[in-house]
């Protein structure tokens, strides 16, 4: 696991490449190497997991012409190297990086394909015409940013945005329907970040950049499985073997795992199942100071009792959120109105002072299986004929559309009237026209759009900035496969969701736990956001007339309302309203119209400098 960078076909200089590294020196604190040329660069910020004192980076080919920097994990790389080296390629180590230069070699552009993992690679080519090739894993687990000039042909990239900042070639302009995108899926969807001149490579996307331009390549998505389960009874036998297996071959690593256990259903089997083969298992749960609603801490305790595992509780105080939310927003580099992005940043921060640098957790389950409300109540028009799309749009976003136009000046609305519409045409398009069922659809919009931009980044950047390594069971490609092959009433029938799941953890989980109302792992925002405590008082202050005015946006009287209206009728859709916005405007202050990131005097430890 790393943070990988570099550039191609253009020209940045040392002080800016040692800021780049800086930056991202929480996600790889191990180690630094780079290495450069005339017109290009590749770096890594090493977090140490596989054999740590191997894996030195860039790895090469003999001669040198082939560099790779990587970010993640390749869990099938024992396989792959008993293959290569019967081809006869040679490794100086055993980490599982070092095999990517010879299956490029092997394979060219399509090595992506005989990996399993989570992953962005960078490989630098030169044998013959230099070119550079970006590829991302199946799903996103691994984000990468980059910044094309087509004028030049340059292209600048980074594992996170606040590093690719740092580099003064890249404009910070905010992007026009940024705040409108936001507030429509609560992060940008797709291809675009919240900056105009920054864009995120996209899950299963290989890119390369030549001389001829820049290419981008979707890979497709494998077939399902050849035989899917028919019974509700099937389904759960084969869910659990296949869960089982790959969360035993994602515990292999050279470092101490643990898991999180949010006291729900998919992260407790996931550590059920890590418990029957780590007799030492150590496992997390985040709870806050005082009584809220929905602590879900009591069932997270009785998973750990059950498995035998030795259960840590971390709580922290809702006091000091106020301190803490810029230290996230800066780690995230653009808003995601998730409010559990700030306890997750908390949570592996102890899991790392704990002396942990891996940790399973149950993310993606939901998009998977059919685990959220707005997949059923979808599912249920079906069989009345009723329109769902409009009403699942607005499930995914902050507030609905017709909501969201009252919060915004009039310079601003007129502004978005030439920008297009807030969500991918490619993502409603996919929702209106997709084949199979409107759960198929959904399903196929989860995964392609809002699993990568909303979970997946947040969990990457949230781990990443305490160093540690986040890997996730139910996102691996087997378990992806096997639930898009499904039928639907294996997901959802009636009133029950992820149906084949439940059966898996059947015999696995205490009734408690398997019994309990669904409930969001999230921040009790609306109880928080309430007069005299201090969440509210820090968004009053940011989210103030003067500064609103400033910006141009949003209507301080619209805002003003909100607050009003929370005040004296709190609401769920009117406490993330706020909350979102709160974010928004945090991100505002650190990077829009700011001095661009540079790195502090503690971070300029810079080693391993090569120069081709």
């Amino acid at each position: 696991m790393c943070r990988i960078y570099g550039h191609f076909s253009s020209t940045v200089s040392q002080a800016e490449l040692d800021n780049v590294a800086a930056l991202q020196r929480h996600g790889g604190p191990d180690a630094h190497w780079s290495t450069t040329g005339p017109t290009w660069a590749l770096g890594t910020n090493r977090l140490a997991i596989m054999d740590p004192a191997g894996g030195t980076q860039p790895y090469e080919l003999p001669g040198g012409q082939v560099k790779v920097v990587f970010n993640g994990e390749i869990y099938n790389h024992h396989e792959l190297r008993r293959l290569l080296s019967a081809r006869g390629y040679h490794f100086a180590d055993h980490c599982d990086g070092s095999i990517l230069p010879a299956l490029y070699d092997l394979y060219g552009d399509c090595f992506t394909d005989h990996l399993d993992g989570m992953y962005a690679v960078a490989v630098l080519d030169t044998r013959h015409r230099p070119r550079l090739v970006l590829a991302t894993d199946h799903i996103g687990m691994k984000p990468l940013f980059y910044s094309w000039f087509p004028g030049t042909g340059g292209l600048i990239f980074s594992s996170e945005i606040p590093a690719l900042l740092a580099v003064d070639a890249v404009p910070s302009t905010e992007w026009t329907p940024g705040l409108d995108s936001y507030l429509a899926a609560k992060t940008p969807f797709g291809d675009q970040t919240m900056f105009a001149a920054i864009k995120a490579v996209p899950p299963a996307t290989t890119m390369v950049c030549d001389s001829d331009g820049l290419c981008l390549t979707r890979r497709e998505r494998p077939d399902p499985p050849a035989v899917v389960p028919s019974s509700l009874e099937s389904a759960g036998v084969t869910l659990q073997e296949r869960l089982r297996d790959e969360v035993h071959r994602l515990l292999d690593a050279d470092v101490p795992v643990a898991t999180i256990t949010s006291g729900g259903l998919d992260s407790s089997l996931v550590t059920a199942l890590a418990a029957d083969v780590v007799p030492d298992l150590h496992t997390f749960n985040i709870g806050y100071t005082g009584s809220w609603p929905d602590d879900e801490r009591r069932f997270a305790r009785l998973v750990a009792a059950e498995t035998g595992a030795t259960y840590h509780q971390v709580e922290i105080d809702p006091a000091g959120f106020p301190d803490r939310l810029p230290e996230v927003v800066r780690h995230l580099g653009q808003p995601n109105a998730d409010p559990i992005t700030l306890s997750s940043h908390a949570l592996f921060r102890h899991v790392r002072d704990a002396g942990f640098k891996v940790v399973l957790t149950g993310d993606g389950a939901d998009e998977v299986f059919g685990g959220y409300g707005r997949m059923r109540s979808a599912a249920r028009s079906t069989e009345t004929g009723a329109p769902w799309r409009e009403s699942y749009l607005d499930e995914v976003a902050v507030l609905p559309a017709r909501q969201r136009a009252k919060l915004y000046t009039s310079d601003y609305a007129l502004a978005l009237d030439d920008a297009g519409p807030a969500l991918p045409a490619a993502a409603t398009a996919a929702l209106r026209h997709g084949s199979g069922s409107v759960l198929d659809r959904i399903t196929g919009f989860e995964l392609a759009y809002r699993l990568p931009a909303y979970h997946l980044r947040r969990v990457d950047h949230m781990s990443m900035a305490s160093s540690v390594e986040a890997r996730l069971p139910f996102c691996q490609r087997g378990i992806v496969e096997m639930g898009r092959a499904l039928p639907d009433r294996l997901r959802i029938d009636g009133d029950q969701v992820k149906r084949a799941l439940y059966a898996a953890a059947a015999d696995r989980l205490p009734s408690a736990v398997l019994t309990r109302p669904k409930q969001p792992f999230t921040l009790p925002i609306v109880a928080m956001l309430a007069p005299g405590w201090p969440l509210w008082e820090y968004a009053r202050d940011l989210l103030s007339a003067q500064r609103l005015r400033r910006a141009g946006q949003l209507d301080p009287r619209a805002v003003q309302r909100l607050f009003t209206t929370q005040a004296t009728s709190p609401d769920s859709t009117v406490a993330l309203t706020i909350w979102a916005l709160l974010i928004h405007e945090v991100w505002r202050e650190l990077f829009v119209g700011g001095p661009r990131p540079r790195m502090s005097p503690s971070m300029s430890t810079v080693e391993g400098k090569v120069t081709s």
